[in-house]
């Protein structure tokens, strides 16, 4: 299936008005995040340590779509906490599909059996179910039995209810390759859209740290995984050049203002995964005062272990749109699986290798126009 062609076309004008106008930095997916508050409790969650004053705030409808307008990104992931939760939501999600936004509205999928009348199919809207893997290994993540299956039975229902549905999953430590791939053959028996999906993070406030794979760890799964994978029919709703990132063969720099993130702290510095930077007041002052050069791999060392999409998709988005003929050849043959892996970043004395040609464009770009 795959990420329809009216959504490839319409982000892909977006970029390339981007470009065309010079601007370097700029949104690609808004993560919207109106409330932390879940009714799970997942051991590699950084949000459910919060104290409850905060898990009971919302944005309310009014501020979800300031945040919206003001940040113009064409796509907007509603996460959280669980965002079935929040009473405004129906609201929230008519209101942004009203405006051509591209919804992907990310549960846990335990509430939408009873809530998925509130909704309506739509090529705007989306369901991306979070599934970290098989029934153990989801539900051992999650920390409760039984929602693995939970969760499939709301893709069915959804599914039959005519909406869009991909999976969202998140690998952490102990997972093989041989298990990752069974789960993408059970997905695609499902028939859902797509699998999203990328190596956890470490947040500094999950309750379990031993969790979280190392970078070479994770490039080396994804390795074995694209091996398995040759002739089946995963579809993954990622870039080509980001799964050849993923598995060691490309190096690339961050890019967190491509994926910048709205709470109910104001905007997050400088994405989602870092909790501890501090927030702007607005999204002009995120992208106009947050010091990007003190984050990414090499440059700050809680990133160190990150492969994340929320940073390095958009980087492969411009990466493919100034080298097509590259990002082609890529989703032909696939990740490679054999051979040496890119370097690594190195800091040395403090200063920084100058960047691969595979990123150079962002500076050419820089030197045309400026950041905005």
């Amino acid at each position: 299936m795959g990420v329809p062609l009216r959504q490839q076309l319409g982000v892909a004008r977006y970029v390339l008005g981007k470009t065309l106008r010079g601007e370097r930095r700029y949104p690609l997916v808004l993560m919207l995040e109106p409330l932390f508050r879940c009714n799970l409790a997942c051991a590699g969650c950084g949000k459910i340590d919060y104290p409850a004053e905060v898990l009971d705030r919302r944005l309310s409808l009014e501020e979800c779509l300031g945040a919206v307008d003001e940040c113009g990104a064409p796509i907007v992931s509603i996460a959280g906490g669980e965002p079935l939760l929040h009473q405004e939501m129906p609201a929230i999600v008519r209101a942004l599909t009203r405006r051509r936004k591209y919804v992907y509205l990310c549960t846990n999928a335990l509430l939408l059996p009873r809530r998925i009348r509130d909704y309506s199919p739509s090529p705007y809207l989306t369901f991306s179910i979070h599934l970290d893997g098989t029934r153990e290994r989801h539900d051992a993540s999650v920390c409760r039995p039984g929602v693995f299956e939970r969760a499939v039975a709301a893709i069915r229902l959804s599914l039959r209810e005519g909406f869009r549905v991909t999976v969202n999953c998140t690998l952490f430590q102990g997972e093989s390759a041989a298990e990752v791939a069974q789960f993408m053959d059970d997905v695609a028996a499902l028939g859902v859209e797509g699998v999203t999906i990328s190596p956890g993070f470490g947040y500094a406030h999950a309750p379990r740290q031993d969790l979280f794979l190392r970078r070479h760890a994770t490039q080396q799964l994804f390795r074995d995984l694209f091996k398995l994978g040759r002739h089946r029919s995963w579809v993954f709703n990622h870039s080509s050049l980001y799964l050849d990132f993923l598995a060691g063969n490309r190096r690339y720099r961050c890019t967190p203002w491509g994926n910048p993130t709205r709470n109910v702290f104001g905007w997050q510095r400088p994405c989602y995964l870092l909790v501890d930077e501090g927030y702007a007041p607005s999204f002009r002052a995120l992208m106009e005062e947050t010091p990007w050069d003190r984050y990414g791999t090499g440059r700050n060392a809680k990133c160190d272990d990150c492969m994340a999409h929320c940073g390095y998709e958009a980087t492969a988005v411009a990466d493919a749109l100034a080298h097509p003929w590259k990002a082609g050849w890529t989703r032909l043959r696939g990740p490679r699986t054999e051979g040496p892996m890119a370097p690594e970043w190195q800091r040395e004395g403090g200063t920084e290798e100058a960047p691969p040609a595979t990123v150079h464009w962002h500076r050419h770009g820089d030197r045309k126009a400026g950041a905005r």
